[in-house]
């Protein structure tokens, strides 16, 4: 478009900023250096002043960099250039805290968004507790969870929606939109507010999974959460199988762990049933592929993971080349350093 000398919109400047910045899971200093150059370049040669919507992109892009002084900066030209916090600035903000083990200034950031008149949802909810969890508090994230779940009791007959990122997305938006509608009209937002669901999602036991699974090591904890799944009406998931196989990687193989083999035997039969009746999310793509090989190398040694991945194979979602050739690799290595099967007995 710029070769072409077709003006760009702000939206679509923000889009780009946002793709520099986010094109990676990992936010690393060369994506905070593109997203940069592409903001300076938006104000200085194409005159684009930036918005709300533009400075909350650069700060989530800086806090997940892990550069906090660079996100103060960012939250101090906001507030020189007289731009309002919005749901997304809050919720950005207790993301922020917790990145920086703050539990103090994450309470005071929900605080604010509530006093805002922004609306809480599972999505704040769940920005609280990973928040919380980040910070080294795990029981005031638990806490969180628990209010979470006594809301759902009181809101009898309420429908829990299954919603993907877009949907979840589209309704922050509708909700920072309708709060900013009914800022004067306290009764509007209480009724809008009554009118949600907190419901724990998919990102809610995802992120408490990960604590157990690269924390606590506590299957019996991973046990209750998944029976928590099903009473929620929260389908399985790869995201949440990619965690079980995790937690064998990481806690099997052991002498009176819980993470037995005979265990992990079950969860893959489980694991095969949903690929079998091709349901939706859960597929065998490469991190699949990686930790359900990791797993049986763990706890069961190198012959029954060679024959798992025997199997996994046959259903790899392959998406390249590459990625085979970077997956055989890292595999072969696996195997390589593992012990046959009488060790695992």
């Amino acid at each position: 478009m710029k070769e072409a000398s077709i003006p760009l919109t702000k939206s679509e400047w923000n889009s780009a900023i946002a793709y520099a910045g986010r094109c990676f899971v990992r936010v690393e200093a060369t994506e905070v250096e593109s997203a940069l150059h592409i903001w300076k370049e938006m104000e200085r040669e194409a005159g684009v002043k930036s918005g709300g919507v533009t400075f909350n992109i650069l700060f989530d892009i800086a806090t997940k960099a892990g550069k906090h002084v660079l996100a103060e900066m960012i939250l101090n030209e906001m507030k020189t250039r007289g731009l309002a916090y919005n749901r997304f600035s809050y919720v950005g903000l207790i993301y922020y805290h917790g990145f920086k083990g703050d539990g103090a200034a994450i309470r005071i950031a929900y605080s604010d968004l509530v006093g805002a008149g922004q609306i809480v949802d599972t999505v704040v909810m769940n920005c609280v507790i990973a928040s919380l969890i980040r910070a080294g508090e795990f029981p005031a994230a638990q806490q969180v969870y628990e209010r979470m779940k006594g809301l759902v009791r009181r809101q009898t007959g309420q429908p829990i929606p299954r919603s993907d990122w877009r949907a979840s997305r589209d309704m922050g938006r509708a909700l920072d939109k309708a709060s900013r509608t009914m800022r004067n009209d306290y009764q509007a937002l209480q009724r809008l507010q009554a009118e949600q669901c907190l419901a724990p999602n998919l990102r809610t036991f995802c992120i408490l999974l990960d604590h157990h699974v690269y924390v606590t090591g506590e299957l019996r904890q991973v046990t209750a959460l998944l029976e928590e799944m099903q009473m929620f009406d929260v389908p399985l998931h790869g995201r949440i199988y990619l965690r079980i196989f995790k937690g064998f990687a990481y806690h099997g193989g052991m002498k009176y762990t819980s993470w037995t083999r005979q265990r992990l035997e079950s969860v893959w039969t489980s694991l095969l049933s949903i690929l079998n009746e091709d349901i939706d999310g859960v597929q065998m793509v490469k991190w699949m592929v990686v930790w359900v090989v990791r797993a049986f190398a763990r706890c069961c040694g190198r012959e029954r993971a060679l024959q798992i991945w025997e199997e996994v194979r046959d259903r790899w979602k392959i998406a390249g080349e590459d990625e085979k050739g970077a997956v055989e690799h890292l595999l072969r290595h696996v195997l390589e350093n593992t012990a046959s099967d009488d060790r695992h007995q």
